[in-house]
């Protein structure tokens, strides 16, 4: 007997945002889309407070107000959001839903969870973000200031008590996701609720070799880098490839950064032939990944690295560090390099010097990326709720 296929009700962080939770939640209401699945996406935006039903699919988008509070370059946070719990209420009284999913500790997933608890329904929670990750490298500012060893105990200190909290935050939950196993282990031992993988799709139509428009003449190779221009993305390695690779005797290269945030002012000046376009979405994204030669990714917390799989469909090898998701995305040696920091720029210079494995790694690079469809990852999240639902007896008679 087929189960009934669950109605969700989704409380994504983000949505409209540049981030990996934004990416995968508009994937995530685009899959439900193409199913004609009941689906309920309550989020955070600027549209105005109302319900938009489409088919099995409905919206709920919700503004946050003036005292709401940066985050990010474009993601805030609004202690105030409380205020939409009657709207919510009455929404999810119609839609009713047999559970919620939520992504993360921001004030939409606190409601999300709230309201699972009040109405009596089983959660769901994907964890997409290292926070215990991020907050120890902001607060490297700060930390600095002290002697090496009571800096770095004062750091693994502010990371130790940050993933305690998210972790009695997510045991809320009766299943968890997260985007690579690492991190599923990781949850399971702290939280103690079983986790499934969530990786993530690629559009390989989109993100494309095809797509590259680079000028013929055009000798110089491209080192590319897409994502948020902050410190826990460790964008600073990129000015010491750059400088390793002058000492190397390499001339004829430039980077090409994609994204924004606040340390693009340092970049700019440490970077004096780089390109910086901003935030680029859809074809303007796609060229610009293809007409990079290599990938230097060097964030040491990302969960996954959506931009890492954009880069291989488009035919890019990666440079990646041994930590987060990225390496579980790259094959060593075929689609890229897994490397420590001291050796992304040997391992630049290693991949160019040798154009016919640069070849190479292109090619099986976007092989590779053929292979990740987010139909695929969607289809496993659905037979992952079904962990946690009441189980259907059959009729008898």
């Amino acid at each position: 007997m087929t189960a009934p296929i669950p109605r969700v009700a989704y409380f994504p962080d983000s949505f409209h945002e540049v981030n990996g939770v934004a990416h995968t939640s508009r994937h995530f209401e685009a899959f439900a889309r193409r199913r004609n699945l009941p689906f309920l996406c309550v989020r955070a935006g600027d549209r105005a407070q109302a319900v938009l039903e489409e088919g099995n699919v409905w919206t709920l988008e919700l503004p946050r107000g003036f005292l709401s509070f940066a985050l990010e370059k474009d993601l805030r946070f609004d202690p105030a959001f409380l205020r939409h719990i009657p709207l919510i209420g009455e929404v999810l009284g119609r839609f009713q839903p047999d559970l919620i999913h939520i992504t993360g500790p921001s004030e939409v997933g606190m409601l999300g969870a709230g309201l699972a608890r009040h109405r009596g329904l089983p959660l769901a929670a994907s964890w997409h973000t290292n926070v215990h990750e991020y907050l120890a490298r902001r607060s490297d500012w700060i930390l600095r200031f002290l002697p090496a060893g009571p800096s770095q105990a004062a750091g693994q200190k502010i990371e130790d008590m940050t993933m305690a909290t998210a972790a009695k935050f997510y045991s809320l939950a009766r299943v968890l996701f997260a985007p690579n196993p690492e991190l599923c282990r990781l949850l399971e031992r702290t939280v103690g609720h079983p986790c499934h993988l969530m990786p993530r799709g690629v559009d390989a139509e989109l993100f494309h070799p095809a797509k590259r428009k680079r000028d013929p003449e055009d000798r110089d190779v491209v080192l590319g880098f897409v994502g948020r221009l902050s410190v826990e993305k460790n964008i600073a390695l990129l000015v010491q490839v750059r400088e390793e690779l002058e000492r190397m005797g390499h001339k004829s290269f430039r980077f090409l950064i994609v994204g924004h945030g606040g340390e693009q002012g340092w970049l700019r000046e440490r970077l004096p032939r780089a390109e910086f376009p901003g935030v680029l979405h859809g074809e303007e994204l796609a060229e610009a990944y293809a007409n990079m030669d290599l990938f230097v990714f060097p964030s040491h917390t990302d969960t996954f690295g959506n931009v890492v799989l954009e880069a291989l469909a488009s035919g890019v090898p990666a440079i990646v560090t041994p930590d987060g998701g990225p390496c579980t995305i790259v094959r060593d040696g075929e689609t890229g390099r897994i490397v420590p920091d001291a050796e992304f720029a040997a391992a630049v210079a290693g991949v160019l010097s040798d154009p016919a494995k640069h070849a190479e790694m292109r090619q099986a690079a976007r092989s590779y990326a053929l292979t990740a469809s987010w139909d695929s990852v969607f289809e496993g999240v659905y037979a992952a709720y079904e962990t946690i639902l009441p189980r259907v007896e059959p009729a008898v008679g």
